[in-house]
């Protein structure tokens, strides 16, 4: 069974940063590509960053230039950085493999002050 906890969500005004962490369970963790999604408002997940197993990332153009996603296979874990935050950047991040599969951890809430 595949566990994954996020971690490192909170409160910040608006231009804060914020770093989240997931770690995952699965023994296989470093050939996977992993993602961080978030909730929208419509209840879906959306993808904002994902990481290849080679290290290379994507990432959703309302988050570009501010969000940096890494991976330490040594750990299984892998990071958000999250700079710059808006508003608009608050809800709960969730993490997982790319594409995604059936089981999501409690996820991390991020809320961002104006």
């Amino acid at each position: 069974q595949v566990q994954l906890v996020e971690s490192g969500g909170g409160l910040v005004q608006a231009g804060g940063s914020l770093r989240l962490s997931c770690a995952a369970s699965r023994s296989s963790f470093s050939i996977n590509a992993m993602g961080w999604y978030r909730q929208t408002p419509e209840k879906q997940r959306e993808l904002v960053a994902r990481i290849s197993s080679g290290g290379i990332t994507n990432y959703a153009d309302s988050v570009k230039g501010r969000f940096t996603i890494s991976r330490d296979n040594a750990k299984n874990t892998v990071y958000l950085q999250m700079n710059s935050l808006k508003p608009e950047d608050t809800t709960v991040y969730y993490c997982n493999f790319y594409p995604p599969v059936l089981v999501w951890g409690q996820g991390t809430q991020v809320a961002v002050s104006s």
